[in-house]
């Protein structure tokens, strides 16, 4: 049985309604005044239960780092998925200030920021001080990521009062002295708290990703910069860590114990406790699959071909899975069968066998059901399904991004050689061939495959240049979509200002 403590589902309710109550006056920014300060243990647990809206599953903020990029379509089938064109828009990088899901992620991770520092004013001790921090800091990168502004308060402070703003460089600063500051006190684990090594990994982002937070049209990385990342990376590595023999284990309903690379999950208790973790594989199974899904997201055929056949990351049969319900893991291509092997048709009775072939808008009655290479991730937890709270632990964070991470930064102070031997021990693992020389395009494709459809694929391809390429089903963008614009019901806030071009 997995050593997990629960957060009552009351505490949870009391910290989102609290959001939602401070959200109509304050433009969505919560404050310590949102949770009772009584308990710290209990504002600490509701810190980390805000995670769960804005991370866990694909709609929110994994939405915006991969349906923007070119590893993930939502096409529109007919009637289904239109959505007003909100899916459209993110893959064409057409959004506007009032898109209601970058407005409620922008929200949301503030939530985070907010109720993490509730924790502060109410007399924590030194390890849940720091791990408040390391969540608040946790969610500042990302909203600096997203929309290069970062509101804050300090505990205590007058709510009534608008929030402060710290600009991107104001902001990399701030991270980079308070996630130095906390690794000493924070505990060394386990991975599903906020710990030493989860707090190092997000420090190696904020140094690899500065040069392109303070200048997203042409990122710079000096070479101070690009030490700290290997250096940290070095730290890490002496925790132990190895890559999973088995790829997709890091994902399981037992990850918490079959992964030995995760460094920093969110806990979920199978029936218990958790999220919409399972919209994982119900965003893009089929109505006529088990689990029956939303026949929605899919990746693109152009991605799915950087992958060799043998990579292990590709996919294939996954015990407990496909012997129960016939489906497989990783990308499903092709035609689909039960626990059986009998072939499934879709709700029209033709063969459902999913194609590279999608567009961004389906009309062909006899395709639109078919098209698009769909993902499983995350292995199905079968034995939870009816509560629909899995027992997979969410992953932040694995020791493969690590090591690219580190390579990639050995890449960028011309260390190539040891970033080659770096990417081939992990290639190794995964079952890919030997490279034989290394390009930074190279690597970039090496972190698609490595880290797909995790949430990182929008800031890698700002980081390396790419983002505002044509791809499938997208052209050419401007270069004001490099950031999101500040949602139009924030801008009450003075200290906010709207992005360029927005």
């Amino acid at each position: 049985m997995k050593n997990k403590y629960i957060f009552s589902f009351a505490l949870v309710a009391l910290s989102f309604s609290a959001c939602t109550k401070l959200d109509e006056n304050l433009n969505g920014q919560v404050s310590s005044g949102g949770v009772s300060a009584g308990n710290v243990s209990s504002l600490l647990g509701a810190s980390y239960a805000a995670m769960i809206g804005p991370y866990q599953a694909p709609w929110n903020w994994v939405a915006l780092q991969e349906v923007t990029s070119d590893e993930v379509i939502v096409p529109t089938r007919a009637g289904d998925w239109d959505d007003n064109g909100a899916w459209r828009s993110l893959h064409l990088h057409k959004w506007a200030p009032d898109h209601s899901r970058i407005s409620d992620v922008f929200r949301d991770l503030n939530s985070i920021s907010y109720v993490a520092t509730s924790v502060l004013g109410a007399n924590p001790s030194a390890t849940q001080a720091a791990e408040a921090r390391f969540l608040r800091a946790f969610a500042q990168f990302s909203i600096l990521d997203g929309w290069g502004q970062v509101p804050y308060r300090d505990a205590g402070e007058d709510v009534t009062k608008p929030s402060r703003v710290r600009n991107a460089t104001d902001e990399i600063n701030y991270l980079i002295t308070e996630l130095t500051a906390i690794i000493p006190t924070l505990p060394s684990g386990p991975a599903n708290v906020a710990n030493k090594n989860a707090a190092r990994t997000l420090l190696m982002k904020v140094y690899l990703n500065k040069g392109a937070f303070l200048n997203r049209n042409a990122p710079t990385f000096d070479a101070a910069d690009m030490a700290k990342v290997i250096t940290l990376a070095d730290e890490i590595a002496a925790g132990g860590y190895v890559l999973t023999a088995n790829y997709f284990d890091n994902f399981a309903p037992t990850n918490d114990i079959l992964s030995k690379e995760n460094i920093f999950t969110a806990q979920n208790i199978g029936g218990a406790t958790g999220s919409d973790l399972d919209g994982q594989w119900k965003c893009t199974t089929h109505y006529n699959q088990n689990p029956n899904g939303y026949n929605g997201f899919s990746s693109l055929s152009n991605f799915y071909a950087k992958f060799e056949a043998a990579d292990k990351r590709r996919g294939g049969t996954y015990a407990g899975q496909t012997n129960v319900s016939g489906l497989r893991i990783g990308f499903l291509v092709g035609q689909q069968v039960d626990q059986n092997g009998v072939a499934l048709k879709d709700r029209k009775g033709n063969p459902l066998a999913f194609t590279p072939e999608v567009s961004i808008i389906e009309r062909d009655p006899n395709h639109l059901e078919v098209a698009g290479i769909r993902v499983i991730k995350y292995p199905v937890d079968y034995a939870n399904a009816g509560s629909r709270k899995p027992d997979n632990d969410w992953v932040y964070y694995r020791y493969s991004d690590v090591l690219l991470m580190k390579a990639e930064a050995q890449m960028r102070t011309s260390q190539t050689a040891a970033a080659l031997t770096l990417v081939n021990s992990l290639r190794a693992v995964r079952g890919a061939s030997t490279l034989t020389s290394l390009t930074l395009d190279v690597l970039l494709d090496e972190r698609g495959r490595e880290l797909y459809w995790e949430g990182f694929r929008r800031q890698d391809l700002i980081r390396f240049g790419k983002y505002l390429a044509a791809w499938q089903e997208k052209p050419a963008s401007e270069a004001k979509y490099l950031v999101f614009p500040i949602p139009d019901n924030q801008l009450g806030n003075p200290n906010l200002v709207q992005n360029t071009g927005y």
